[in-house]
């Protein structure tokens, strides 16, 4: 397909640098506070360099095809601010990173009742849970773009967790059995705010990676999320994954082959203490799982799902978009 001009707010780093493999050329809006969505590129950025930052001030100016929306702030609020009027008759896309809230199947999407946005979910689960009203709809699985040459190591008899601000996040995101798991055996967490409750810190997405896999196992305590990205992260470098079976998790971890799911946590650990005890076994399981990740989940697929979808919508009759 022809290259698209295509704006698009920096909300998840790791996401955007995946979607941004599609070499389209992508513009970042930037604000002077660098407040949400607004810090361009970012520091030490490993996104190919036809991301260009533009100063938000500057996007009525840029010929664009395609306006993609990522949080109800990009939607209801920032494309009324940055965008022209000429601008904002365009085709839009809102891509929907999270399962939905306050309630998993009594929750309308934002755009529900908008004939000019379509809805891109990430996981079939997300798009099930949704009421996404008449919104046209559609699911593409995560990628990630990191370094091909990261290999799994696991020499470190230890379990580790991935996830911003665990703590914050509370039960939703398990913390709660981070810390009784990590009572009963070896077990760390890793990113925003972890050094707070006794953790790693924040690595830069540049060398998380290689960190990530000194350590036996990933688990993840996601009680209500969408496929975390860390997880499919961790398979790709070759990691065991131990998770809670909820939500896309279960038609993706297939047990003893890639890892391991359960409902109990008891059961978890047990599980956890068999890989910490068998490095072999862990690591047969990890390349099971770096199998899957590099068919399931390949860049390759991914921006092929995007240029299609993409195409789509810029091929489309354009619908007005909803007013606030």
């Amino acid at each position: 397909m022809r290259k698209l001009n295509i704006l698009i707010w920096h909300i998840h780093g790791a996401y955007l640098t995946a979607i941004t493999q599609a070499e389209h050329n992508w513009y970042l809006p930037t604000k002077p506070d660098q407040s949400e969505g607004y810090i361009g590129r970012g520091v030490d950025s490993t996104m190919p360099e036809y991301v260009r930052e533009v100063p938000a001030d500057e996007v009525r100016n840029l010929d664009l095809d395609l306006i993609l929306f990522q949080t109800p702030k990009n939607y209801q609020t920032d494309q009324f601010e940055i965008l022209s009027e000429e601008q904002l008759q365009l085709p839009k896309i809102y891509l929907e990173h999270n399962t939905p809230e306050p309630h998993p199947t009594f929750s309308r999407h934002p755009v529900a009742d908008d004939p000019g946005v379509s809805l891109v979910h990430v996981t079939h689960y997300n798009r099930l849970m949704w009421d996404n009203g008449q919104a046209p709809s559609y699911v593409i699985e995560h990628s990630v773009a990191i370094d091909p040459s990261v290999r799994y190591e696991g020499h470190r008899e230890e379990g580790i967790v991935v996830v911003n601000e665990l703590q914050r996040r509370g039960r939703m995101a398990g913390f709660d059995l981070f810390e009784e798991v990590r009572q009963q055996l070896p077990l760390t967490v890793m990113g925003m705010k972890s050094a707070e409750i006794g953790g790693i810190g924040e690595i830069h997405y540049r060398h998380l990676h290689r960190r990530l896999a000194e350590y036996r196992f990933l688990f993840s305590p996601m009680r209500y999320s969408s496929l975390p990205l860390a997880v499919i992260e961790a398979m790709t470098i070759g990691m065991p994954i131990v998770a809670l079976a909820t939500t896309e998790l279960p038609t993706v971890i297939e047990n003893n082959v890639h890892g391991f799911v359960s409902c109990s946590p008891d059961e978890l650990v047990e599980k956890m203490r068999y890989l910490l005890d068998n490095p072999a076994e862990a690591r047969r399981m990890g390349e099971q799982a770096k199998k899957l990740a590099l068919s399931r989940f390949g860049l390759e697929r991914f921006v092929r799902d995007w240029n299609r979808v993409m195409e789509e919508v810029v091929t489309a009759p354009v619908l007005s978009t909803l007013r606030p």
